[in-house]
């Protein structure tokens, strides 16, 4: 069963407002490059709030490479860094549906709790800072498509922590409520762990595919999981491009 501590989705801090309405012009391309951003006086005045909570937002934006603060002139939307992944961020329903099977997914379980040293570590979080740590089974037809585990910050998706997840699985869900701005893949045969076993049905031990995922949204960490996919009847497959200089 799910567990939560919250019934309603907790109000957004201003910051996290005004941060999050300029990323997203920026990164939907609705500012594009060159693009002057409103000044801090203008900012301050549409949101109600004081300079100093603009001038902050500004420079998180600045160190995240999304603007750039000049003198007299203000702060001007930067060109993005054009960035190729071997693997992108699929939706497993598109892989499930992609076999012409039906999908399905079911939460085992769901908790709102403060991370270990080695969850800390991998989202750079401080000590009491909480998260929501997500146990999900994918299915095709009956049987069992991809065992995700997944840890989600709070701190920069605040809405999940009364998300149950059970019309929407965490990586759509996710998608479609916080833009993410870089990635990070790895990928690795290895034998299935007692967890992964039980869930997809193998004996421990069984090859399996581990694709382990990190994002962040500017320079803070969105989102941790781990992708355990039946070795033998799963590929991974790119197309891509040679780089220009």
């Amino acid at each position: 069963m799910a567990e939560t501590n919250a019934d309603t989705a907790p109000v957004l801090s201003l910051h996290q407002r005004i941060l999050g309405d300029i990323e997203q012009n920026i990164l939907t391309g609705r500012w594009p490059p060159g693009h002057k951003v409103p000044s801090e006086q203008l900012l301050a005045e549409q949101y109600g709030c004081s300079r100093m909570t603009v001038n902050k937002v500004l420079t998180q934006l600045a160190r995240a490479g999304l603007v750039q603060r000049r003198r007299k002139i203000g702060s001007v939307v930067l060109p993005q860094k054009a960035q190729s992944a071997i693997l992108e961020i699929y939706d497993i329903r598109e892989e499930v549906k992609a076999l012409d099977r039906p999908y399905s997914h079911r939460i085992f379980q769901r908790s709102l709790r403060t991370p270990d040293k080695d969850e800390r570590l991998t989202l750079d979080l401080l000590p009491k800072q909480k998260i929501v740590s997500v146990t999900c089974l994918h299915f095709a037809g009956e049987a069992p498509f991809c065992l995700e585990e997944r840890l989600i910050n709070l701190a920069v998706v605040p809405e999940a922590e009364s998300e149950q997840f059970e019309d929407l699985p965490p990586g759509p869900w996710l998608l479609g409520h916080v833009p993410w701005s870089a990635a990070e893949h790895r990928i690795a045969a290895l034998g299935a762990n007692e967890v992964a076993a039980r869930h997809l049905h193998l004996a421990p031990g069984t090859p399996v595919l581990v694709v382990e995922r990190q994002t962040w949204r500017l320079d803070q960490s969105v989102t941790h999981v781990r992708l355990t996919y039946p070795g033998q009847s799963h590929a991974l497959m790119a197309r891509f491009t040679p780089s220009q200089a």
